[in-house]
């Protein structure tokens, strides 16, 4: 490392060769630490990188690059001196050139608290806003990084989203990402994911509701549905998985933007998703029906779709995937129970009723409970759907649940339920509501 650290203050003419051994070095952990710690190391690199010969700024911002891989805090923070000029190169030169100070600088920002706090006073919110109108592909995919970095820190919702949100950056980000759709590109992916840390942060909810973001990607989503393949294009799923966590968290919140989605062919569309993705990426299951859960938990829209399109059979064949995955079904399934007599007509769920068999048989006491719950509602309001139940022999997998301490009060009552006598029930009739479903 001293030797090569001499070839390149000589200035030789073999000093770029130097430099080029040089980054090579410092893929190595060992000799990132020994680097630093050489009086005039990065003072020198830095001399380089800001130097008017561009063959040798280029190799020392790959220098720099390599440091910025380091796990180790203390390498992160011997690269301070680098940031300011960091961010000056952000405009100009080349697009290779920007593209490593834009990893550069994503890779300093997860490593160290101090380098993110150096940053935000230097200006690096205005600076990456500058970045998002490049025509290149590359750079945007590289400033998605960098904001994904600085979104994910611990101190984000309190010093940094309060100044995203004072920039162009969340309405450019909004654009990029739907525009992103066909190719499945890496910068929608990383905008996608942006937007997905600021939704979670629960402080910029309003204003990317302001920006349209609620209808924006459900019409992406649609999109996405409607030109998808049989066989997706890889990574296309990096793409889906973002956008649904957004769709669902924004859902999530009481915003009362529920009704400004009022639209049946976004389940088509989630259903479309669902099978496309089952078997080559699973998780991508438990996002669907988390947005499916947030769809059908308040307004009875959805519920009424799910049961006019006839997707209550298509649900249920979900429950075995995951653990997971069958808690959020039959949420979703009771999410539409409770909202009444109307929506537990048997003609929706006489079809759907032997499927629930399977689910109390599993080893998961979460599931089944969740399933006793759908029974409970189900019942209650539709005492047809008890006899069903009965003939079907369900009452032996609630006699399972006896014996079981957390189970046993529940299954015990709805075994007192469907073993009323006719005509002793004190529960509310069906009538049928068509108007519900229209």
């Amino acid at each position: 490392v001293l030797e090569l650290l001499r070839g390149v203050k000589r200035g030789s003419e073999d000093r770029r060769r130097s430099l080029s051994h040089l980054r090579r070095a410092l893929q190595n952990k060992e000799t990132q630490q020994k680097f630093i710690r050489l009086d005039g190391s990065i003072r020198t690199l830095i001399g380089l990188f800001t130097s008017n010969l561009a063959d040798m700024q280029l190799e020392a911002a790959r220098c720099l690059h390599e440091l910025s891989h380091s796990s180790d805090p203390a390498v992160a923070e011997a690269c301070l001196p680098a940031t300011s000029y960091l961010l000056t190169y952000l405009s100009g030169h080349s697009v290779e050139f920007t593209e490593l100070c834009l990893y550069t600088l994503g890779n300093l920002i997860v490593e160290s608290e101090a380098v993110r706090k150096q940053l935000l006073p230097q200006g690096i919110i205005p600076v990456l806003a500058s970045c998002i109108q490049s025509p290149h592909e590359a750079v945007l995919e590289g400033l998605g990084y960098v904001l994904s970095q600085l979104l994910q820190a611990k101190e984000s919702p309190a010093e940094i989203i309060p100044l995203l949100l004072d920039s162009v950056l969340p309405q450019h980000m909004l654009r990029l990402v739907c525009s992103g759709l066909k190719a499945g590109t890496g910068a929608a992916v990383e905008f996608a994911w942006c937007l997905h840390y600021i939704v979670c942060s629960h402080t910029a909810n309003a204003a990317l509701l302001s920006l349209g973001a609620l209808p924006a990607l459900t019409s992406l989503l649609l999109d996405l549905a409607s030109e998808i393949p049989q066989n997706a294009p890889e990574g296309l799923e990096l793409l889906v998985c973002p956008v649904l966590r957004c769709l669902g968290n924004l859902l999530a919140e009481e915003t009362g933007c529920e009704g400004q989605i009022e639209d049946e062919r976004l389940l088509i569309a989630l259903f479309l998703i669902l099978q496309c993705f089952l078997q080559q990426h699973p998780f991508i299951i438990p996002e669907c029906l988390w947005l499916l859960n947030n769809l059908t938990a308040d307004k009875p829209f959805f519920c009424s779709a799910l049961l006019s399109l006839d997707l209550l059979p298509a649900l249920l064949q979900l429950l075995p995937c995951s653990q997971m995955a069958g808690v959020l079904v039959l949420t979703v399934l009771c999410n539409v129970a409770e909202k009444g007599p109307a929506y537990c007509q048997q003609r929706h769920w006489q079809p759907a009723l032997p499927l629930l068999l399977p689910a109390l048989a599993l080893p998961d006491p979460e599931v089944v409970g969740q399933c006793l719950e759908l029974l409970h509602l189900l019942f209650l309001h539709c005492p047809e759907a008890a006899a069903d139940f009965l003939r079907q022999g369900g009452h032996r997998a609630l006699e399972q649940h006896q014996s079981t301490p957390e189970l046993q009060e529940r299954a015990q009552a709805l075994l007192d339920m469907v073993r009323q006598p006719p005509g002793a029930s004190a529960f509310n009739t069906c009538h049928p509501t068509s108007s519900a479903f229209s």
